[in-house]
C-alpha cells in the first residue's frame, strides 16, 4: 500500500508545455489510493483539458475564483488550503515560482498556495537558460525558506529543442519522489511492533471448539496505523474474516493460544513495542479428542486447563520493550487494571469495560481509558476503532519522542 494512500492531494497546474504529463500523474495519485483536487491556472488550459483532468481526478477542476455557469458562487481557496494533505505545484514554471515567492496574488492557485497549512511540493519546469538564471535559482531558495519541497528537474530534450536541464520530473518521478520523502518523515520510521489480535480458538474435538466473540478489528486497526506511520509490524491474529493489506505488514495466523504463545515469543526479542490486543482463551480442554464427540449423553463434562498466558509471559522477559496490554472488565475496573500492569510487568494498559454503551466485541467503536505504570488514568470518550487505534498509537510515538 502506498503511504500516498488516503492523502488529500491538491495538484496545481501552471502555463507550461510539461502540464501534458499531469493526466498521467493524476491517473498515479489515484492509483495508488489518494484523493486528487486539481487546480490550474487560466494558462495552463492552453495545454491540458480541464475534462481531462476531471475525469481523471473524478472531481471538477477549478481555474477561476468564480466558476464560470454562476459568477454568483465562488471557489473557496481558503476551503481547499485547509482540506489538503499534500500540495503538489507542477509543472511550476518561473512565472508562477516568482508568484509564490512574492504573494502574488491573481490566480486561485496562488490564492491556494497562500491558504494551505499543508506541506507544498514544487516541480519545476522550463528551459535550461530559464532554469539557471539567477531569478530562478533566488526563487528556488526563497521557496525552501518557506518549507516548500523542490521535486528537482531532470535532464534531456526540452521544448525549444535544446537538451540540458530543465525537464520537469516525470510523473514516475515524482509520484517516487513524494513517497520516499513521505516514508523518512514518518514518526514510526524504523520501529518493529508487534500486534495481537482476535480470539484463539481451543479445540473440543476435531469439530468443535472454545472461543470468544472477538473479530480482531482492534488489533488489526492498530497494526494498520502503525503501519500507516512507519513501523513494521509484525501481526499475529487469531482466526478472523479481516485481511491485513498494508505492505509493512507481517501476518501471521494461528488458532490457539499455545500458538499464539509460541508466535509471540518467539518475535518479541526484535520488537521495539508489543501491543497484546487479542482476546487469548484463558482455558483450554485438558484432553482433545481425536475423533468427533458423539452425542450419546444428556450432559458432557470438559476438565478445563489454563492456557500460557501470552502477555505475562512477555512482561517476564521484557528488556526496553514498550509493552501494552488489553483489559476487558465488568467489575472494579480500575483497580483490576492497576494490578494487570503490576502483575504483567506493563507499561500503559488499555481498559474496556463491557458496562460502556458502544464497547465490547463486534462494535465497530470502543470506550477506553488508558493508565500507565504510575497509575496515571486517562478516561476517553466513545471513539471508532479507528480513533482509538490512532490514540494508542500516538501514545507510543510519545514514548519516543
Amino acid at each position: 500500500m502506498s503511504v500516498l494512500s488516503g492523502k488529500k492531494i491538491i495538484l496545481g497546474i501552471s502555463g507550461g508545455i510539461a502540464a501534458y504529463k499531469t493526466a498521467s500523474l493524476v491517473r498515479l495519485f489515484i492509483k495508488a489510493g489518494a484523493q486528487v483536487q486539481v487546480i490550474m491556472t487560466p494558462a495552463s488550459v492552453d495545454f491540458v483539458t480541464p475534462l481531462t483532468l476531471s475525469t481523471l481526478s473524478k472531481n471538477p477542476v477549478y481555474i477561476n475564483f468564480f466558476n464560470d455557469e454562476d459568477s454568483s458562487t465562488w471557489n473557496n481557496h481558503v476551503e481547499l488550503g485547509l482540506w489538503a494533505d499534500l500540495m503538489i505545484i507542477a509543472p511550476a514554471t518561473a512565472n508562477t515560482m516568482s508568484k509564490m515567492v512574492n504573494g502574488n496574488c491573481d490566480n486561485l492557485l496562488i490564492a491556494t498556495y497562500l491558504s494551505a497549512k499543508c506541506p507544498v511540493y514544487f516541480a519545476p519546469a522550463m528551459d535550461l537558460d530559464m532554469y539557471k538564471h539567477p531569478s530562478t535559482i533566488a526563487s528556488f531558495e526563497a521557496l525552501k525558506r518557506f518549507g516548500n519541497i523542490i521535486i528537482p528537474a531532470e535532464t534531456g530534450e526540452l521544448a525549444s529543442g535544446l537538451s540540458g536541464e530543465g525537464r520537469m520530473a516525470e510523473p514516475e518521478n515524482i509520484v517516487a519522489f513524494l513517497e520516499k520523502d513521505i516514508e523518512n518523515k514518518l514518526p514510526l520510521r524504523g520501529k518493529r511492533i508487534l500486534v495481537t489480535a482476535g480470539p484463539t480458538y481451543e479445540a473440543i474435538d476435531p469439530v468443535r471448539f472454545i472461543g470468544n466473540h472477538s473479530t480482531g478489528k482492534m488489533g488489526y486497526d492498530i497494526a494498520n496505523e502503525a503501519a500507516q506511520l512507519g513501523a513494521e509490524v509484525i501481526l499475529v491474529s487469531g482466526p478472523s474474516h479481516l485481511k491485513a493489506n498494508h505492505s509493512r505488514i507481517n501476518l501471521i495466523r494461528v488458532i490457539s493460544a499455545e500458538e499464539m504463545f509460541m508466535a509471540c515469543m518467539e518475535n518479541f526479542e526484535a520488537v521495539d513495542v508489543a501491543i497484546a490486543a487479542a482476546a487469548v482463551a484463558d482455558y483450554k480442554p485438558k484432553n482433545v479428542a481425536s475423533q468427533k464427540i458423539k452425542k450419546n449423553d444428556a450432559s458432557l463434562i470438559i476438565e478445563l486447563e489454563k492456557t500460557k498466558d501470552v502477555l505475562a509471559s512477555l512482561g517476564q522477559i521484557k528488556k526496553d520493550q514498550f509493552l501494552i496490554g488489553f483489559a476487558l472488565e465488568t467489575e472494579n475496573e480500575i483497580e483490576h487494571a492497576k494490578q494487570k500492569i503490576q502483575k504483567k510487568n506493563l507499561d500503559l494498559i488499555v481498559l474496556n469495560s463491557l458496562n460502556d454503551t458502544g464497547a465490547g466485541f463486534g462494535k465497530p467503536t470502543n470506550k477506553v481509558t488508558f493508565i500507565d505504570k504510575e497509575f496515571n488514568v486517562e478516561p476517553q470518550e466513545l471513539k471508532s476503532k479507528e480513533e482509538v487505534a490512532l490514540d494508542i498509537v500516538n501514545k507510543i510515538i510519545k514514548h519516543y519522542a
